[in-house]
């Protein structure tokens, strides 16, 4: 005879869907909190209580510049959404899972190693900032991320990742030296040649989860990222599991990857 349902299951389902922590659910039902987070994550109630939200949020039209209706806009986003920047919100969700200011920064803003070094204590000085930071600590501390929400945070650093945020490469000029030393030209001035180079940037001012593998061969070292492709099926698969915050990056990620398919496709 199948196991009759646990009554107290839909009861704790409404409560979380009325906002409540599911420590205060499972302390108001006399449950163990990991019964409550199981059913939680096994009946995906994130996804009901991000549709009801967007039932009450979702239904107002947005106009252009010319007053025009462009459709309903559902977006996923924090709190500070409309005081902070896409780029600043990217670099407060990376910093609040990583701790790390500068590989934040760079994955965030797309630059330069030392422009990240000299920007990111600025930035983290600026008050909206620092209160989104903590926010998504909080959030993540109140919710006490499952592994659904950590792997999830995985697959969204995949996706954003770019072979520079880990080396440098490009093109320098270095002496010429023969067996008697530096070569000089006749006015005394050294002889340089134009070689390639890469540059490995150092451990601890990167974010190794989306690194695969890093060895090292007779040919030198070499790193190898996990596909950022699947990773971008994955989160399309799993929009649901994210966190809201998780969610309006992941949401911005994956548009910004169909359109340049798109326009692949168009140039083709």
């Amino acid at each position: 005879m199948p196991r009759k349902p646990d009554g107290r299951m839909e009861e704790a389902k409404a409560l979380f869907l009325q906002g409540m922590k599911l420590v205060g659910i499972a302390k108001k039902l006399g449950l163990p909190e990991g019964t409550v987070r199981r059913w939680k994550s096994s009946y995906k109630w994130d996804s009901e209580r991000s549709d009801k939200n967007n039932e009450r949020s979702g239904r107002k039209k947005k106009k252009d510049a010319h007053g025009e209706d462009v459709g309903v806009q559902v977006a996923y986003a924090p709190s500070s959404a409309a005081e902070l920047s896409p780029k600043q919100e990217a670099f407060c969700l990376y910093y609040a899972n990583s701790g790390n200011a500068t590989a934040s920064y760079r994955k965030a803003y797309g630059c330069s190693q030392e422009a990240a070094m000299a920007s990111a204590s600025r930035l983290l000085r600026n008050v909206k900032v620092r209160e989104e930071v903590g926010r998504l600590k909080k959030e993540k501390f109140d919710a006490v991320m499952f592994s659904g929400q950590d792997i999830f945070q995985w697959h969204l650093d995949i996706a954003t990742a770019s072979i520079t945020d880990y080396v440098s490469f490009g093109r320098e000029a270095i002496p010429l030296v023969s067996k008697a030393g530096p070569v000089l030209d006749e006015e005394g001035k050294p002889v340089t040649r134009e070689i390639n180079y890469i540059k490995f940037r150092e451990s601890e001012d990167v974010d190794g989860r989306a690194i695969k593998k890093v060895k090292m061969g007779k040919d030198g070292a070499s790193i190898e990222l996990y596909d950022a492709f699947r990773s971008m099926e994955w989160l399309e698969k799993n929009l649901h599991i994210g966190t809201e915050s998780q969610k309006g990056l992941a949401a911005r990620v994956l548009m910004a990857y169909k359109k340049r398919g798109e326009d692949a496709d168009g140039r083709g």
